[in-house]
């Protein structure tokens, strides 16, 4: 079983994670910003991720803290769940169309914590959610999963379909790396013997 919580208390953020790697994309996501719970809905939609996320931050001061957080404990999240991460496909990459947009997401559990983002926006926020933070929320992610990403928007007009079609890669991508290979059962993914 595929699944675990995660409870994230600091001075500034709770947060409340429940992961089952193998469901079937349902989430229930509050984290008090709209456009991100949004986000967060797509990304376990199309990584066929259940997701159950409540973050209470200090929205006063500003979002940094609770989507940076929700980063770290969706990653912690998906650490403890693939364990050892023995049998995984390891790696993903998915290129994502959404109408005018192109997003690309390639994802390696490499045990190595790196991002790559190529990603601008026109304005400074979409909806409620600052888009300057989206980087630090997969610099969180990327931290507590020690994985490496590269994303990219290739191409958009819409912020909206850019950010939209970027969580959706991400969630494509992730559902790839994770991915069980009956034939490769207990083995890791690694010519080191460790991820």
């Amino acid at each position: 079983m595929r699944r675990s919580r995660i409870t994230r208390q600091t001075r500034e953020t709770t947060i409340t994670t429940r992961l089952n790697i193998d469901g079937s994309g349902r989430a229930e996501v509050c984290t008090g910003i709209g456009f991100f719970d949004h986000m967060l809905e797509s990304f376990a939609k199309h990584g066929l991720f259940d997701i159950n996320l409540t973050a209470k931050g200090d929205l006063h001061v500003d979002q940094h803290h609770t989507i940076e957080d929700t980063g770290l404990a969706l990653g912690q999240a998906f650490d403890r769940a693939l364990g050892k991460r023995g049998g995984i496909e390891r790696a993903g990459c998915f290129l994502f169309p959404m109408d005018e947009a192109l997003v690309y997401c390639a994802i390696d559990m490499s045990g190595r914590p790196l991002v790559r983002m190529k990603a601008t926006f026109r304005a400074h926020k979409i909806g409620d959610l600052d888009c300057a933070l989206i980087d630090d929320f997969f610099m969180g992610f990327a931290t507590a999963l020690k994985v490496t990403m590269h994303i990219k928007i290739v191409s958009g007009r819409s912020d909206h379909h850019k950010a939209e079609a970027l969580f959706k890669a991400f969630g494509k991508a992730m559902k790839q790396a994770c991915t069980f290979i009956p034939r490769a059962r207990g083995k890791v993914p690694s010519t080191k013997g460790i991820v």
